[in-house]
């Protein structure tokens, strides 16, 4: 198992579509940390002034897009072996199937980590920057930076894993890709602005959380930021979303897995 793992991480590594994901997290990050920081103590923004803590905390997560691109990353790393027809020299390397899906989980993880990880340092390091130009004292404490850093590194993973799940299920890139997008743009953005009761408990959104994002913030069009329903603690929200993980890779394994090649 443990050679698999390196194995799939040595593919991770060397193959340019991760490098391009894990600067697309940044610079998307980038982005959207500084709209956010512009926007800040501005009549109808939605955003605190960064005098505040409540502004520094909301700019400092702008890390969403991490964990959708954590996902893409999981789509590619099940599904593309399908797309270039090496699967079946890997399922000759290894007939256990379930292992070779194990491995891709971790790996993928591993990978996600790596874009939550860097989500936060440029969110951190912008939001903060903004504060200190304008000559705005530090408000968050050090210790609710690193949880929300800590939050977003373990969501990214988690949805590293749940695209592993899914790409493995479908078996298409496109497919995955589309569906991952889909759902984190549109479909819990639709759910959670009109039964915010629900929301703490949609994937994506509970995710968020983890990530120290307030609930709403991360939904997209009219959905953004609409009030409503409390986030879970951070514990459920990270068995909610390893739970649907587990579930995907648990039905990819009993089905698409095992069909013929």
């Amino acid at each position: 198992m443990a050679l698999l793992t390196r194995f799939e991480l040595f593919k991770l590594r060397t193959v340019r579509v991760t490098y391009g994901l894990w600067a697309a997290v940044a610079a998307l990050g980038a982005l959207f940390t500084a709209i956010e920081a512009s926007r800040a103590g501005a009549t109808g923004s939605g955003v605190a002034a960064l005098s505040t803590a409540a502004g520094q905390s909301i700019v400092t997560t702008t890390t969403s897009w991490s964990l959708l691109f954590a996902a893409v990353l999981g789509v590619l790393v099940a599904s593309g072996e399908h797309r270039h027809s090496t699967t079946a020299l890997t399922y000759l390397a290894e007939p256990r199937r379930e292992r070779v899906l194990a491995a891709k989980a971790l790996a993928a993880a591993a990978g996600g980590a790596v874009f939550g990880l860097t989500a936060s340092a440029v969110a951190i390091a912008i939001g903060l920057g903004a504060a200190a130009g304008a000559a705005d004292p530090r408000l968050v404490p050090a210790s609710t930076l690193i949880g929300h850093a800590a939050g977003t590194c373990l969501g990214a993973g988690i949805f590293a894993a749940i695209g592993v799940g899914l790409g493995s299920l479908l078996r298409s890139q496109v497919a995955g890709i589309v569906t991952v997008l889909m759902w984190g743009l549109a479909v819990e953005s639709v759910i959670g602005g009109l039964f915010t009761s629900v929301r703490a408990y949609l994937p994506y959104t509970a995710a968020t959380t983890m990530a120290g994002i307030k609930l709403g913030n991360a939904a997209f069009g009219p959905a953004h930021g609409v009030n409503g329903g409390s986030p879970l603690p951070f514990a459920a929200a990270a068995a909610l979303v390893a739970g649907v993980a587990a579930l995907l890779c648990a039905l990819a394994g009993a089905t698409s897995v095992r069909r013929d090649i």
